[in-house]
C-alpha cells in the first residue's frame, strides 16, 4: 500500500526508468567489488560498482529503487563525506555502510546522518541481503512519497493566485461567507472558486483537500475563535 492510499488521494503514476531496483556498490578493495556483484547477481538483484566516490557522483541520477553499499575507508573523498554530499538530493536512496575497521564514534555519526546499516568486515551474505532488501523497501516508499508530493505540485500549479488564495483560507477551517469577508468577494464568488480549485486538486471532500495541503505544506495554524468550514 502507498502513502498515497493512507492519506485518501489518488495521484498519477510518475514513469521512473529503469523500474527495477539496483544495488550501488562503492568500494576501492576490487576483491570487495567482484564478491559483492557475484553475489547480488546471483540472487537476481542489478548491481553497479566503482571504485572512488568521485565515480559514482559522476554516474547519472536513477529513479529507480536503489541502496548504496559503501565503504567508509575511501581515497580523496571517503564514505562519510559522501554521505554528506548525496544527503539532499539522493535522500531516497538508503546508504548500508561496510567498513573492516569501525569506531563507535563513526558509527553513531553515520547512522545520525541517515544511515540505515553499519556492518563491519567480515559479514554473511545474509546479513547484507537482508539489510538490501530493507533499504529497497525503504527506498519505494520514499520514491512514491516524491512521485506524490510532485503530482500535488502540478495540480497546485494549474490554480489562480485567487483560487490559492481561498483554498488557504478553506484548509484553514474558514466557512465561505468569511472566506469571502476575508478576501472581498460574495459568498457565491467563493463558491465558484472553490469548486473549481476542488476540481483542479482533485479533491472529494475538506479532509482531503487538507491532507493534500498539509503534504504541499501549506497549513497555517487555524484560528482558535473561527467556526469550521461546511
Amino acid at each position: 500500500m502507498t502513502a498515497a492510499n493512507v492519506v485518501g488521494f489518488k495521484v498519477r503514476s510518475f514513469p521512473m526508468a529503469p523500474t527495477s531496483p539496483i544495488v550501488f556498490v562503492v568500494d576501492d578493495d576490487i576483491s570487495v567489488r567482484e564478491s559483492l556483484e557475484l553475489m547480488l547477481r546471483h540472487q537476481g538483484i542489478a548491481v553497479e560498482t566503482f571504485t572512488s566516490a568521485q565515480e559514482f557522483l559522476a554516474r547519472q541520477r536513477t529513479w529507480a529503487p536503489s541502496c548504496l553499499v559503501l565503504d567508509v575507508s575511501l581515497p580523496d573523498l571517503n564514505g562519510l563525506d559522501l554521505q554528506k554530499n548525496i544527503a539532499r538530493d539522493r535522500h531516497d536512496m538508503p546508504i548500508i555502510f561496510i567498513t573492516g575497521h569501525g569506531d563507535i564514534p563513526m558509527t553513531v555519526q553515520a547512522m545520525k546522518a541517515g544511515a540505515v546499516e553499519f556492518l563491519t568486515k567480515p559479514f554473511s551474505d545474509d546479513v547484507l541481503l537482508s539489510a538490501i532488501r530493507n533499504a529497497i523497501e525503504r527506498s519505494k516508499v520514499l520514491l512514491d512519497r516524491d512521485a506524490e508530493i510532485r503530482e500535488l505540485k502540478s495540480r497546485y500549479a494549474l490554480l489562480t493566485s485567487r483560487e490559492r488564495e481561498v483554498m488557504a483560507l478553506v484548509v484553514a477551517g474558514l466557512p465561505n461567507k468569511q472566506v469571502g469577508s476575508e478576501l472581498g468577494i460574495s459568498e457565491i464568488t467563493v463558491k465558484a472558486h472553490r469548486g473549481s480549485m476542488m476540481r483542479k486538486m482533485e479533491a472529494d471532500s475538506l479532509p482531503e483537500l487538507v491532507s493534500m495541503a498539509t503534504r504541499l505544506r501549506l497549513m497555517r495554524p487555524t484560528p482558535t475563535n473561527l467556526p469550521m468550514a461546511k
